[in-house]
Order: C-alpha cells, then structure tokens, then sequence
C-alpha cells in the first residue's frame, strides 16, 4: 500500500512569547495522497501559512505527528528534512522570491544544483520546464524583465524541477490581477495532471479555491471540510 505524501495526525501549533501563549492550530488530521488537488481557506491570520509551513517541514508542531513520506517529521534531523524538501516538496509563494542577477534558467535550475546535479544537466532540464509553464521565451530574462505572472511561472517552474511528490503554494495568486490568478491557477491543474505531483493551496479566494477537487477551512485553529 502507498504511503501518503504527508500524513497529519492531531497536529497543534502554540507560540509562546514570555509568559503569553497563543494556540494557532488544534488537533489537525490531514492525509494527502499524491496527485489530490486541495485548498485551505481561511481568513488572515486563521493559521493556514502556518499549516503550510508545518507541512513543509519548515515549522515544528507543538504535539501531533507529521510524517513526510513515510517518515515522522520529529525523527529527522535538519540535515535529513533538508534533503527530503528536496527531493520531494516543492514550495511557491506570494512573493515569487527569484534571485534578481539571475536569468529564468539559472534561478529554475538552482534546487537542481543543490541536490548535486551538474549545472549542465540542471539547465536542460530547466529549459524544458520553463517551455512547460510558456516561458521558453524568457530563459535569459531576469526577474525584473518579466512580468508578475511570468516570475510566478518561473517560480512553479522552479518549484517543479526536482519533480516533487507535493507542490504547497501559499497564496501564489496573491499579487496579481483576476485574470492573470485564474491563469496560474489553469497552469498549476495542468502540471498536477501532467507530473502527478499533489498540491496544496492556501488562498482566500474562493473561486479559485472551487478549481481544486477538496476544499479545507481554517477557523479558530481547527481544520475541517469546506461545505
């Protein structure tokens, strides 16, 4: 049997500050397979980029378990959750956080290069992404000579090149204009059709939530189904 991608089981999240807690999340069950498409919706500050980041690895919970392939989130160093990010999480933000002296190419082949493989090998398979998401025409461009929706193509590009299991994208859509948002949105069903990878999106947005086969809210710290 395939174990999920990640695994959530009676997750919270409280952060301290002095002699002040604040509970984020409480009691969080939540399995993603690979290949579900899935929205988190929320009102700002409802902890949904925190789930995010916890299941990403990139915040620890408070109590529950996260397991990441199989693997629980607590037993791994940071070595360990490092190379299991890459190798198998892909991350997309707000921002699309693209080195700006970099061309298109160079900043999608870098998680590549991390992992070890050569620049050579890295840029041709960042060239074939980067015409996978519309954008063979700007593989020498910089970050400041595309256009917001052609950096946050670049950045899924950039995000898919290690051929993740999962994409998390926190509101990915955030900066840009309708039409342009229900581009991306249109591009990231494509990709989850065509690499099998699961996504999981955090947005306030509504509609575009409805594009995604399940559909998650975040109130008062607790995760349920959206009705």
């Amino acid at each position: 049997m395939t174990k999920p991608v990640i695994n959530c089981q009676h997750v919270s999240k409280t952060y301290l500050d002095g002699h002040f807690s604040t509970d984020v999340l409480s009691n969080i069950n939540l399995t993603i397979e690979r290949g579900q498409r899935i929205a988190i919706v929320g009102s700002s500050g409802s902890g949904k980029s925190t789930l995010l980041h916890l299941l990403g690895g990139l915040d620890q919970q408070t109590s529950g378990d996260i397991t990441l392939m199989g693997l629980s989130v607590r037993d791994l160093s940071d070595k360990q959750l490092s190379q299991l990010r890459n190798r198998h999480i892909g991350f997309v933000y707000q921002f699309h956080h693209l080195l700006a002296e970099f061309s298109a190419l160079d900043n999608v082949a870098i998680p590549l290069i991390i992992g070890g493989t050569s620049a050579k090998v890295a840029k041709q398979r960042a060239k074939a992404i980067l015409s996978e998401v519309g954008l063979n025409h700007r593989l020498t461009h910089k970050p400041g000579e595309l256009s917001g929706g052609e950096r946050q193509r670049a950045a899924i590009a950039r995000a898919l090149i290690t051929q993740p299991d999962i994409l998390l994208a926190d509101e990915p859509t955030g900066n840009l204009d309708q039409r342009t948002a229900a581009t991306i949105f249109d591009l990231l069903i494509q990709l989850n059709a065509s690499t099998g990878a699961a996504i999981v999106v955090v947005t306030h947005d509504q509609q575009l939530a409805a594009k995604m086969q399940h559909q998650f809210v975040i109130s008062d710290g607790h995760l349920t189904v959206a009705s």
